[in-house]
């Protein structure tokens, strides 16, 4: 099944040749919007006076699922979609790491759960680049479509477990650096001081 819908989609890329830039481009680069989002989640709980914990965590949760899926890649060891499968269209660069689950994923999935804590609406919208960037990383032959799934999987688990656990020392941080000179930062002026969420 895995096999046979990556295959489905290599067919859709040798059929959509006006595609291959922007996937590829997105696929390679996209990790620049995860990182604009990330900063307009810290800009929106600020504005807000709300959700800065899970803004200041969704970064650091980010980080701590992309570090963790490091050992299951290589525990796994599967093998890329081009060193096994002959045939298929390949747009992606070349790599000797192994692909489940995909660290690309990984990072979007926790981005995008992290987000969700701090805002519905940008969470969603975090949730669509998220899976614009699985379909992209199999689209250019990068990854199975289901190193796609377990990386946002694994990335969403980290980031809403690690808050589970994390929220209530940050909100405590938060509350002492908001009497410091880094006040502007965590609230706008005039704002609420930093809340939970």
């Amino acid at each position: 099944m895995n096999t046979r819908l990556f295959l489905e989609i290599n067919d859709l890329t040798r059929a959509t040749p006006w595609l291959h830039a922007p996937m590829v481009g997105y696929a390679k680069y996209g990790v620049v919007l995860f990182a604009v989002l990330l900063l307009a989640g810290w800009w929106i709980a600020r504005r807000a006076g709300d959700g800065m914990p899970a803004a200041v965590w969704a970064p650091v949760g980010m980080l701590l699922a992309v570090a963790g899926n490091q050992p299951v890649v290589s525990a796994v060891h599967e093998p890329r979609p081009y060193t096994t499968l002959s045939g298929i269209l390949v747009l992606a660069d070349r790599s000797p790491d192994p692909s489940f689950p995909s660290d690309h994923a990984t990072m979007a999935g926790a981005v995008a759960a992290g987000l969700l804590l701090v805002s519905w609406r940008l969470g969603l919208l975090a949730v669509a680049a998220a899976a614009v960037m699985g379909f992209a990383r199999v689209y250019i032959g990068a990854h199975y479509p289901a190193d796609v799934l377990a990386g946002f999987a694994v990335g969403a688990a980290v980031t809403l477990l690690g808050y589970l656990i994390a929220r209530r020392p940050i909100t405590a941080g938060l509350a002492v650096l908001d009497h410091t000179r880094l006040q502007p930062l965590l609230r706008a002026p005039g704002g609420t001081a930093a809340a939970g969420r």
